[in-house]
C-alpha cells in the first residue's frame, strides 16, 4: 500500500471522528442567534432523476373551487412550490433528497468564482477538477479521476455536443458566463444519460428556453408547471427584465461582458443573451517548462491567449397545464495552446458551435399520468486547428487539423402519478433516448492517405430505454430502483495495424468496422433520514458503458496529448461496479457531507503508452527523433475508491453578521488489478477557511493544500508537486431603489486567486510539465438586475 494511500485513509478516517465530534457538538448546542440569523438556501436539482417532487404549498379549497380551473389546472397549481425566500449567499448547498452524490453551484457562486470553461470554474470542488490542458480556454471536468469518454456534460438536458471529448485540447461550449446554475452528479450517471456518462455528469441550465413567464414584481409565483409569473398577471403587465454580468481579471489583463434579456405577455416568454471575453498570455509565478530550460519566457505562460463570444435568442409559449419553447444558439472561440510544440508553431484553434433546442412539458389531465417532458437538439460544431507548419517559415501558416460534430438527440420522459402499493407510495418516470452523431477529423499534412487526420469519418447511433422507480415507505425512509439498456450502433474505418502494432512493412489497408453493442445498467439505493436533521444513502450500481468513436477509429497523430493514438476495434463493453455510502445535512449552523465509494472495472478502456516514439504516420513508429508516444486504446481491469467531504460552520454572531469555518478533503486512488497505477488522478486534497457573512456582504478566506502525486503510471508520466491555493473574496449584494438609473439589484465583489503565487501543475493535465496554472492575479465582478 503507498505512502500516499495510508496517508489518505489516516486522513479520511480522522475525518469521519472530526465529523462525528463535530456534529454531536452541533446537535448538543446550538446558537440561538446562529440558527435564527442563517437562512439554507432552497436546493432545486433537476439532473439526478426523471422524477420531480414538488412540495404542496396549503391552500384554501373554497378559493380553488371558486376559480373554475379544470382538475388538471388545480393538481399542477397544487403540485408547485412556492418562491423561497432569498437566501444569503455564501451558505454551503447541500442536496438531501436525491440518491446520487450531487454538487451544486448556485447563480450568485458562478458570478463570484468566474471562469472561462467548466472545468476552470470547478477546479476545486471535492471529487471535481479540471483538465487544464489550456487554463482558461479548454478545461473539461473530471470527476473522481475519469475524464473524457466517462463524464457527461449537459445543457438544459441535451448533450454539450462540442469535441472536448474527443480532445483535452478542445473547448467546452457552455460558458459560465451565461450559465445560471451548475449540477454535477458525481458517480455513475448513465441511467439517465448514457453509458458515455458513467463517472458522472454535469449539467449547466440557464433560462435560453424559458421555463416561466418573467415577473417585474419583487416576488414571483407559478401557473401550472414550476413557471415564474400568473399567466393573467402577464397578459395584462408585459415586463422586460435584464441583466449584466462583467467582470476585469489583472492575471491575464482579460475583460467579460454579457447581457441577458427577459421580457413576456399574454402566453409567450422570450429570451436573448450575448457574451464575450478576452484575455492575453497570462502571467505565471515561475519557468514554465520542467525539461527545456532554453525556451525564452517573459513571465507569462507564452501562446495562453484566449477569445470567446456567444450569442442566444429563444421563447417559449404556455398553454393549459404545460409550455414548449425552442431557442438557437451560437458558441465561437479563438484560442492558443500553450505548451513548447504550441508556443514555437503559434499553435491555436478557432472553433464555432451552432445549436438549435427544443423542450417541453405538459401535465395532462389523466389520472395516471402526472408529466410529459421532452427534450431534443441538433448541433453542427466546427474547429480547426491552425498553426506553423514550419516554425521558420511565418509563410507556412495555415490548417493543420479539422474537427466537425453534426449531432442530433431526442430524449421524452414520462412521470407516472405516484399510487399506493400498500408496503409503499411508488413513484415512476419512464424514459426514452436517441442520438446520432457524424464525426470527421481531416487534415492537409496527409491528403490521400490512411493517416489524414486522427480517424476517418465515422458515426454512431443510440437509442435507449429507462425506468427509474422511487418508493416512500415513510417520510423517512425511501428506495429508488432504476435500469437501462440501450444499443449503441457504429460505422468507420481503421488500418489493418499489425497485431504487435509495431511497423513491420506490411502495406496498410482501409478495414470497414461495423461493432454494435447492447450496454445493460440498474441501480438500486436507500435514503434514511437520521437524527439531528442528518440523511444516510447507500446505492450499488451496475453500469456498462460501450466504447466510443475515438477508442475504436483513431489512427493517427494527436498533437493534444502529444501522442500516436491506435483504436481497437475488438474492444467489448465496459462495466463498472459500484457502492457509494453517504452522510448529508443540509440545516443548522453545522452542514456537512461525506461520501467514500468503491467502483470496480471490468475491461477499464485507456490508453496504454507502448514506450514506441511515432511521427506523422505509422511508418515514422520507431525512428530516431520521433516526439510521439505510441498509445493503443487497450482493456484491463481497475479500482477506483476515494471519498469526499465538505463541511461548514456556524461559529457565532460578529458585527451584525455571522462567522464561520469550513473545510473540505478528497482522494481518489486508482490502480490497475496487477497493483500499477491508472495514469492522471488528481491527489489528495485538503483544505479549510473562515467566513463572515450578513444579508449583505461576504467575506471569505480559504487554503485548498494538494499533496504530491507520486503514484503516476510506468510510462511517460511524470510525479507532480504539491502546491498550495489562497483564495480570498468580498462581495455585496443588495437592492437598490429603481430611481438610479433603472437597477433592482446589484452585486458587486473582488476576488483574489492564487495569493501565495504558488507554482501549481495539474497532474491529470498533459501539459503539467509545460503549462503552469496562472499566478497570483485579482478579479473583480459587477452584476446589475434591471
Amino acid at each position: 500500500m503507498s505512502f500516499e494511500l495510508r496517508r489518505a485513509q489516516r486522513l479520511g478516517g480522522a475525518s469521519l471522528l472530526l465529523l462525528g465530534t463535530a456534529a454531536t457538538s452541533a446537535f448538543a448546542q446550538e446558537p440561538a442567534q446562529v440558527k435564527s440569523s442563517t437562512e439554507i438556501p432552497s436546493v432545486t436539482v433537476t439532473a439526478p432523476s426523471p422524477i420531480v417532487r414538488r412540495v404542496v404549498p396549503t391552500r384554501s379549497p373554497v378559493r380553488v373551487a371558486r376559480s373554475g380551473r379544470s382538475r388538471s389546472q388545480q393538481r399542477t397549481a397544487e403540485a408547485t412550490p412556492a418562491a423561497p425566500a432569498a437566501a444569503q449567499q455564501g451558505v454551503l448547498p447541500i442536496v438531501t433528497n436525491q440518491f446520487a452524490t450531487v454538487t451544486v453551484v448556485p447563480n450568485e457562486e458562478i458570478r463570484r468564482e468566474g471562469g472561462g470553461q467548466l472545468g476552470d470554474l470547478l477546479f476545486s470542488k471535492p471529487g471535481i477538477t479540471g483538465s487544464s490542458f489550456a487554463p482558461g480556454a479548454s478545461s473539461r471536468p473530471i470527476i473522481r479521476g475519469l475524464d473524457v469518454n466517462r463524464v457527461g456534460i449537459v445543457e438544459n438536458g441535451t448533450n454539450a455536443n462540442g469535441a472536448s471529448d474527443l480532445g483535452e485540447d478542445h473547448f467546452v461550449p457552455i460558458d459560465p458566463l451565461a450559465t445560471n446554475q451548475i449540477e454535477v452528479v458525481r458517480g455513475p450517471a448513465a441511467l439517465r444519460y448514457g453509458s458515455t456518462s458513467i463517472g458522472g455528469v454535469v449539467s449547466a441550465t440557464n433560462n435560453r428556453i424559458p421555463d416561466g413567464l418573467p415577473s417585474c414584481a419583487p416576488s414571483f409565483q407559478t401557473y401550472g408547471l414550476p413557471t415564474k409569473a400568473p399567466l393573467a398577471a402577464a397578459a395584462t403587465s408585459p415586463c422586460v427584465t435584464a441583466e449584466t454580468r462583467t467582470a476585469f481579471s489583472s492575471v491575464d489583463r482579460g475583460v467579460e461582458s454579457g447581457v441577458l434579456l427577459d421580457t413576456g405577455g399574454g402566453n409567450f416568454a422570450f429570451h436573448a443573451d450575448a457574451y464575450g471575453r478576452t484575455t492575453s498570455d497570462y502571467a505565471i509565478p515561475g519557468y514554465p517548462y520542467l525539461n527545456d530550460p532554453s525556451q525564452p519566457v517573459n513571465g507569462r505562460q507564452p501562446n495562453s491567449a484566449t477569445r470567446s463570444d456567444g450569442a442566444s435568442i429563444g421563447g417559449s409559449y404556455f398553454f393549459q397545464g404545460g409550455y414548449i419553447g425552442a431557442s438557437i444558439t451560437q458558441n465561437d472561440s479563438l484560442y492558443h495552446i500553450p505548451g513548447i510544440d504550441g508556443a514555437d508553431h503559434n499553435t491555436r484553434i478557432d472553433g464555432h458551435q451552432t445549436k438549435i433546442n427544443v423542450k417541453g412539458e405538459y401535465h395532462p389531465d389523466a389520472a395516471a399520468i402526472d408529466a410529459v417532458r421532452f427534450w431534443a437538439g441538433a448541433t453542427d460544431y466546427r474547429h480547426n486547428e491552425i498553426g506553423l507548419a514550419d516554425p521558420a517559415d511565418l509563410n507556412s501558416d495555415g490548417i493543420r487539423q479539422t474537427f466537425t460534430n453534426k449531432e442530433q438527440e431526442i430524449r421524452t420522459e414520462v412521470q407516472l402519478m405516484p399510487f399506493n402499493a400498500r408496503f409503499a407510495e411508488v413513484t415512476t418516470a419512464l424514459g426514452f433516448q436517441v442520438g446520432h452523431q457524424e464525426l470527421t477529423a481531416p487534415s492537409p499534412d496527409n491528403p490521400g492517405t490512411l493517416f489524414n487526420g486522427l480517424w476517418d469519418p465515422n458515426n454512431n447511433t443510440r437509442v435507449a430505454g429507462y425506468a427509474f422507480n422511487e418508493f416512500k415507505f415513510t417520510e423517512a425512509t425511501r428506495a429508488q430502483i432504476a435500469g437501462r439498456i440501450e444499443h449503441v450502433e457504429l460505422h468507420g474505418t481503421t488500418p489493418n495495424f499489425p497485431a504487435d502494432y509495431l511497423p513491420d512493412g506490411t502495406p496498410q489497408v482501409g478495414i470497414a468496422r461495423n461493432p454494435s453493442f447492447t450496454p445493460k445498467s440498474g441501480s438500486i439505493g436507500l435514503l434514511q433520514d437520521l437524527p439531528g436533521g442528518m440523511v444516510g444513502s447507500i446505492t450499488a450500481q451496475y453500469v456498462e458503458r460501450a466504447p466510443k468513436a475515438a477508442e475504436l477509429f483513431s489512427r493517427g497523430a494527436h498533437d493534444a496529448t502529444a501522442t500516436f493514438d491506435i483504436g481497437n476495434p475488438n474492444l467489448t463493453i465496459e462495466t463498472a461496479k459500484s457502492v457509494e455510502v453517504g452522510v448529508r445535512k443540509a440545516t443548522g449552523p453545522f452542514r456537512f457531507e461525506a461520501t467514500v465509494y468503491y467502483t470496480h472495472f471490468d475491461n477499464f478502456i485507456y490508453r496504454r503508452l507502448t514506450g514506441v516514439m511515432c511521427d506523422d504516420d505509422f511508418a515514422s513508429c520507431g525512428t530516431p527523433g520521433a516526439e510521439l508516444n505510441q498509445a493503443v486504446y487497450s482493456q484491463r481491469n481497475a479500482n477506483f475508491r476515494g471519498g469526499e467531504f465538505q463541511s461548514q460552520r456556524d461559529v457565532g454572531a460578529f458585527r451584525g453578521g455571522i462567522w464561520g469555518i469550513e473545510n473540505q478533503l478528497d482522494f481518489v486512488r486508482a490502480t490497475f488489478t496487477d497493483g500499477t497505477n491508472v495514469p492522471r488522478i488528481p491527489p489528495l486534497r485538503m483544505g479549510g477557511g473562515v467566513f463572515w457573512r450578513d444579508d449583505n456582504w461576504l467575506m471569505r478566506v480559504n487554503l485548498l493544500h494538494a499533496f504530491a502525486q507520486n503514484d503516476v503510471a510506468v510510462i511517460a508520466e511524470t510525479p507532480t508537486a504539491g502546491y498550495n491555493l489562497l483564495k480570498a473574496e468580498v462581495s455585496y449584494k443588495t437592492k437598490l431603489d429603481r430611481n438610479w438609473f433603472g437597477a433592482r439589484e446589484m452585486m458587486a465583489g473582488i476576488v483574489g486567486n492564487n495569493l501565495l503565487n504558488a507554482n501549481i501543475r495539474n497532474s491529470v493535465s498533459y501539459t503539467k510539465d509545460e503549462v503552469l496554472m496562472p499566478g497570483i492575479g485579482v478579479r473583480a465582478f459587477a452584476n446589475f438586475k434591471f
